[in-house]
């Protein structure tokens, strides 16, 4: 029985804990057993409209109605008290059969109710958990505000950019640490370290049904995957990146550059913002900055950026132009005089037309030229950021077959996101402490790239991204700031408001 059943069962049954709560009301219990009819009936016992049923009707916010249904119900044996009301929400399936049992509680009609007059104090309580269940069952499950922190979706979306993530779009997941500060990601505010949330409930991966599927071309927003471990004074950068540069000992000892390791449940890892370049099932190449999909080549994004070398007859290039060419990334000189700009392909052409310059030329790194901060970290894999694969994309229930050869490409996959165990001895895979030749995906994964290609860390520094990793659908910018200037010197990005997200 997967989880969509079990809750729609909750939904169906749970009722049914108001038998002799009905019964008290003089409206028969048998009717909390008659499904959805039990609804209505409940609408009628604790005096809410039966319009009230068409919200109910609404996936996520059924839940926060059953909520103050059971705050109504509470209300109707003269349960005023807050704690009182929190018992009804937190433990019903004990709390309503003791109010409909107990001969020292009284069920009273909504119209004969007694209004209490609640204190200031009260009235404040009740209305900020009101605004923070409702506002988090909001974020977590339908769309939740982000902002743009890096230059690595230049020039689709900028620094600065305030953004809305669709989470209905691809569907929402089940959160997997439910008890959590609310509001936050994964630190406390006010603190450099300290954790929102504690792991005393953790549930598994679950995603409710969407809209839509992802798509080539999509801006999605997903959990960073090589998050699940973190130097906590060096969040910036991917642990798995600084054993590599450093070595394990160094940064697991040196507390002082390093600080603590901590492992992070993937809905706490960070936020990362790119565009879905391959799906499941896909055969990811890049060849020459051009990106190929199962043999045919994608058309770059329309503001997609590159680095440039740039050759001018000594004159430097104008700053008032640079800034006309909105060219935002920082210029880099090079030993010889020449200077690397990142620019789209539109502001190279009309850089190229300036009487002082010589020529405007993309930066490629050559194939074969291995870069080894590239995935998969493996000099048998010569690729680099312009020059990548061919790299099959794992679908689940795909099978591949396994050499020590192809194992640096899946055995993140097969260790970290299907949690197998992975060990190699004497020229033989062993998973799960079985000889093994083949293996078979679990998950769907997709190929996760920045539209400013030479300033962006994506898939192919890090690798594949898991469904479970997937949190929703970058839709709509509603405000953009540039952090550069103050607000009279043209901070709000004014052209740039309210416009959806391509």
């Amino acid at each position: 029985m997967d989880l969509m059943t079990i809750l729609l069962l909750i939904i169906i049954l749970f009722p049914m804990l108001n038998y002799w709560i009905f019964d008290d009301a003089g409206v028969g219990g048998y009717k909390a057993l008659i499904p959805f009819y039990n609804y209505y009936t409940w609408l009628k016992v604790i005096g809410k409209p039966w319009w009230w049923l068409l919200i109910m009707l609404v996936p996520f916010i059924n839940f926060f109605m059953i909520m103050l249904m059971l705050v109504q119900n509470a209300l109707s044996y003269s349960k005023h008290n807050l704690g009182e009301q929190a018992l009804a929400v937190l433990v019903p399936f004990a709390y309503l059969p003791y109010l409909g049992l107990s001969e020292k509680e009284h069920y009273v009609k909504p119209e004969n109710r007694v209004r209490v007059k609640k204190s200031q104090l009260r009235e404040w309580t009740d209305a900020i958990i009101f605004a923070v269940v409702a506002a988090s069952i909001i974020r977590i499950f339908m769309i939740e505000a982000y902002t743009i922190p890096t230059s690595s979706m230049e020039k689709s979306l900028l620094v600065g950019d305030f953004l809305f993530v669709s989470k209905m779009s691809y569907g929402p997941k089940l959160p997997n640490t439910p008890l959590a500060f609310p509001f936050v990601h994964h630190t406390m505010p006010l603190t450099q370290f300290t954790k929102s949330y504690v792991e005393w409930i953790k549930w598994p991966y679950y995603r409710f049904p969407g809209f839509t599927t992802i798509k080539h071309g999509d801006v999605v927003v997903f959990n960073y995957p090589d998050g699940d471990t973190v130097a906590l004074k060096q969040q910036n950068q991917s642990y798995y990146s600084l054993i590599r540069q450093v070595g394990r000992e160094r940064v697991w000892n040196d507390k002082f550059n390093f600080g603590d390791i901590v492992a992070r449940p993937v809905d706490k890892r960070e936020n990362y913002i790119k565009r879905c370049i391959g799906l499941p099932g896909d055969t990811i190449q890049i060849i020459d900055e051009v990106v190929h999909i199962n043999g045919k080549a994608l058309d770059f994004p329309e503001l997609s950026q590159f680095m440039y070398q740039v050759k001018t007859d000594g004159n430097p290039i104008n700053k008032r132009l640079i800034g006309k060419l909105d060219i935002t990334e920082d210029v880099q000189p090079t030993e010889t005089g020449d200077q690397v700009i990142t620019l789209t392909n539109e502001s190279a052409a009309k850089l190229k037309e300036l009487p002082n310059v010589l020529s405007v030329a993309k930066i490629i790194q050559p194939k074969g030229f291995w870069q080894p901060y590239i995935f998969p970290f493996d000099s048998a894999y010569a690729w680099n950021v312009d020059n990548f694969g061919p790299l099959y994309i794992p679908k689940a229930g795909a099978t591949v077959q396994l050499t020590l050869a192809n194992l640096p490409l899946y055995s993140r996959i097969i260790n970290a996101y299907e949690l197998n165990s992975l060990d190699v001895k004497d020229g033989k895979i062993f998973i799960n402490g079985k000889v093994t030749t083949s293996y078979t995906f679990k998950l769907d994964y997709y190929w996760m790239m920045g539209d400013n290609r030479h300033n962006s860390a994506d898939s192919r520094f890090w690798g594949f991204v898991p469904v479970d990793h997937i949190v929703g659908k970058a839709v709509f910018v509603w405000l953009s700031l540039d952090n550069n200037k103050s607000l009279f010197d043209g901070k709000i990005r004014w052209s740039k408001l309210f416009r959806t997200i391509k």
